[in-house]
């Protein structure tokens, strides 16, 4: 079910209903007019799109919960034409909705009214790549999974993983700091970014894309960007560091009988496995049963409240296999797991992984999906799940959560057959109150978006929005870059 997000935001009419909770005004930009499309298809002919039909997709997110109506969606290739772009709508005052693969959860990536969209789509080309150093240069529009087939055959791979990554975009992973799979083993893109090539909302191009492990001179401009979610300049080319591809991956999926064995097990195997634990994912049994019977997939495992995913990566399979079996035997004898197999062999690895990654598609054939994307305690993390389903009751049709364990992120999915007003008054701000009193975060990687913009104060002190609103109005003082998200407005 597509929310109505864009009502009117071709007309007269400015206030416009969101889910039926939120009002938002238009902002004062300027309207399209065929001059300005005149100007984009002689910038870059053959690529600017106008058929409604065509633009349709770009206005609706991922999850076909918002959309927006833009009448416009621009292709560029280059750093220069999108300098040139965003020069001519600063100066026009036309609002901009930078977009990658659009696979947002959080209603980032579409616009909200009449924003042109900036796709990065053309943008896929790999800059260089040092064998040595381990150093990738690419624009921001090549796909995640492109990336990482092109570095195997270096012999590396992305320190980013994530379901998502048939479509989305390493521009729009850096934009949101996209978390995902490989996180425990690599860190966050924070960390793995060295360089970034920004274009600012005036049009100036700002080129920080040093490839360089080691730099301390000033301030580190491209953190401002990293996790700003297109709302300060848009990202064109990233410089990251890649990890060398593991000679020996193995992967265990074992069944827990309660949340608490799941925290013990991921005690035990971290000190058990230490530098070979690449990731530690979990799962409860609605989720399993859910991908189970949409799409069709068969767990190895059955019969367990809880299900683990471990990956180990590393340089020497014997070495690998030994920890892991000795670790799997000290699980078994104690009574941490009651069963589980394990995969070494890619095919059966992917199989294993698709169970995990596919939780998100198996959701939203339930019909309307609220999503939560949380950091906490560990030892917290599942309380809130059981805390949530005694809340709702039966208003609600499925209160699941699976995540990154091993990094305290929790993924609470509530589905409905259809949207409700009164269902996500039960949920928000609840939700967000229960992870403010444990000090977690209300986005652990999804970023906020336009859905959560509203509840930072639940995760940030009221003196640090404000210096964020000051670095908007610094680098985008007429607010045109993806605007109505991320922050709350400025007073």
């Amino acid at each position: 079910p597509v929310v109505p997000r864009g009502r009117g935001c071709a007309g007269s009419r400015e206030v416009v209903p969101t889910c039926e909770r939120y009002a938002v005004r238009r902002l004062p930009f300027a309207r399209l007019a065929d001059g300005d499309v005149a100007f984009f298809e002689r910038l870059m002919p053959g690529r600017v799109v106008t058929s409604e039909e065509e633009v349709k997709p770009f206005n609706v997110d991922w999850l076909k919960s918002v959309r927006g109506c833009s009448q416009l969606v621009l292709k560029p290739q280059t750093t220069a034409e999108v300098s040139q772009v965003l020069r001519y709508c600063h100066e026009r005052n036309l609002a901009v909705n930078p977009q990658g693969g659009n696979t947002g959860l959080v209603g980032g990536s579409v616009p909200v009214f009449d924003e042109i969209i900036l796709s990065t789509a053309l943008m896929n080309q790999i800059i260089s790549f040092d064998k040595v150093s381990g150093i990738l240069v690419c624009q921001a529009g090549c796909v995640l999974e492109r990336l990482n087939e092109y570095l195997e055959e270096q012999g590396f791979i992305m320190p980013l993983d994530l379901g998502a990554k048939g479509s989305c975009h390493i521009g729009g992973n850096v934009a949101t700091n996209a978390g995902g799979l490989r996180l425990l083993r690599y860190g966050s893109l924070r960390g793995t970014v060295l360089g970034l090539e920004v274009v600012l909302a005036d049009g100036s191009a700002l080129d920080c894309l040093t490839s360089l492990r080691k730099d301390n001179t000033g301030y580190d401009l491209k953190q401002l960007f990293i996790g700003s979610e297109g709302t300060l300049g848009v990202i064109t080319a990233v410089s990251i560091l890649c990890p060398q591809k593991p000679k020996a991956v193995n992967l265990a999926f074992l069944g827990c009988q309660s949340f608490a064995k799941v925290l013990e097990t991921f005690t035990t195997c971290r000190a058990m496995l230490g530098e070979i634990l690449s990731a530690y994912e979990f799962m409860d049994e609605k989720c399993m049963e859910l991908v189970e019977r949409h799409l069709k997939l068969s767990s190895p495992v059955s019969d367990s409240p809880f299900y683990v995913l471990i990956e180990t990566s590393g340089s020497n399979s014997t070495h690998d296999e030994e920890k892991l079996n000795n670790f799997l035997e000290q699980a078994m004898a104690s009574g941490l797991v009651t069963d589980g197999t394990v995969a070494t062999d890619d095919k059966k690895i992917k199989v294993l992984w698709g169970l995990r990654e596919r939780i998100t598609e198996a959701l939203t054939h339930e019909g309307y999906v609220y999503k939560y994307d949380i950091s906490l305690p560990v030892g917290r993390l599942y309380d809130l799940v059981t805390d949530m389903r005694a809340r709702l009751g039966q208003s609600a049709k499925n209160v699941v959560g699976y995540g990154h364990l091993g990094d305290g992120n929790l993924h609470l999915n509530i589905t409905a057959e259809s949207y409700s007003h009164s269902l996500l008054d039960a949920i928000e701000p609840f939700v967000y109150e229960w992870t403010a009193r444990c000090s977690g975060s209300i986005s652990a990687e999804h970023g906020l978006g336009f859905k959560k913009k509203q509840f930072i104060e639940y995760s940030k002190p009221r003196e640090a929005v404000v210096l964020m609103q000051r670095f908007k109005a610094m680098l985008d003082p007429k607010g045109i870059l993806n605007p109505y998200k991320t922050l709350p407005s400025a007073p």
